[in-house]
């Protein structure tokens, strides 16, 4: 049986709907690939895309939407509230199924070989897939964006790409790809304009300062809609659910004197997520997947 992956490749362009649709294109191009979803947020100018496939087939259908990237975005003039250093900034593989997690980083490894010898972008390798630890987690590699990475990946022996130029491609930047579990990318939007507001509260429950242990988290200004933004990783939604860092925002919020307007999912999410929270905030005692009419009837088709 083929191995069978997903990806959840983020691309630094939210706003061209022409860019965004070239590299969709790109991507569907390869016919054993599923495009599952598509994301695109203009004020983070960043487009995530879900795809799923047989390894193989995946990173060639990647490589063609990373290619298609390099060509149409250029982070010289790239502007956007998300940190980037790439246009094809990060590329992560997740085994599914049977799909072993030495199939991913292998998967990962793989194509981050051929972005650096066919298309001249430096690649970094991060979580499963990272050849030190120090390079484990994705902020590590990204700190201060494109415009740091720029002067430090030549003069900074700790920012050696693992494979590739030890300079930025030009326009593309650098990638990263990895291997990792599934995680939720979820946004919590407030109703202020002061940004030091949503950097406390993300600084409060990420992981890293001392936050909830499966919690990734930073605080952004949303200049459009007037507002700010929690915007996280949950990179396990059994242990740290998405109703508990829900409720822990939005009473930290109230201490400020702030309300949440609405939260979303960016891409994708296991339908277990939404059941757990429907079981929180309903009291629902007991509830079942298969209690849910769709699922038993997918699971009865």
């Amino acid at each position: 049986m083929k191995s069978l992956m997903e990806s959840i490749p983020n691309f630094s362009e939210g706003r061209r709907s022409e860019v965004i649709a070239a590299i969709v294109d790109a991507a569907r191009s390869i016919p054993e690939v599923r495009v599952l979803d598509l994301h695109s947020d203009a004020d983070h100018n960043r487009s995530v895309l879900t795809l799923a496939g047989p390894g193989e087939a995946l990173q060639d259908s990647l490589f063609r939407a990373i290619a298609t990237a390099s060509e149409l975005i250029d982070l010289r003039t790239h502007q956007g509230e998300h940190p980037r250093i790439g246009a094809t900034d990060v590329v992560p593989f997740v085994p599914l199924g049977e799909t072993a997690m030495a199939d991913a980083v292998s998967a990962a490894h793989s194509l981050g070989r051929r972005v650096s010898a066919e298309l001249g972008i430096p690649v970094y390798f991060y979580e499963e897939a990272a050849t030190t630890p120090d390079r484990r987690n994705l902020e590590a590699i990204r700190r201060k964006g494109f415009e740091e990475l720029r002067d430090s990946i030549v003069t900074d022996e700790e920012r050696v790409p693992d494979v590739g130029p030890r300079m930025l491609h030009p326009s593309a930047g650098a990638t990263v790809v990895g291997a990792r579990g599934p995680l939720i990318a979820y946004n919590v939007y407030l109703n202020t304009e002061d940004v030091r507001i949503a950097k406390e509260i993300a600084r409060a429950i990420r992981h890293s300062s001392g936050g909830l242990r499966y919690v990734k988290a930073l605080g952004m200004e949303i200049p459009a809609r007037k507002q700010t933004q929690v915007s996280m990783n949950l990179t396990n939604y059994r242990r740290s659910a998405m109703h508990t860092v829900f409720e822990m925002i939005k009473r930290m919020a109230a201490s400020h004197g702030v309300q949440i307007v609405e939260s979303e999912v960016v891409g994708l999410t296991p339908m277990q997520v939404l059941t757990d929270a429907a079981q929180f905030y309903l009291q629902l005692h007991g509830l079942k997947l298969d209690q849910i009419l769709e699922a038993k009837l997918m699971e009865e088709s």
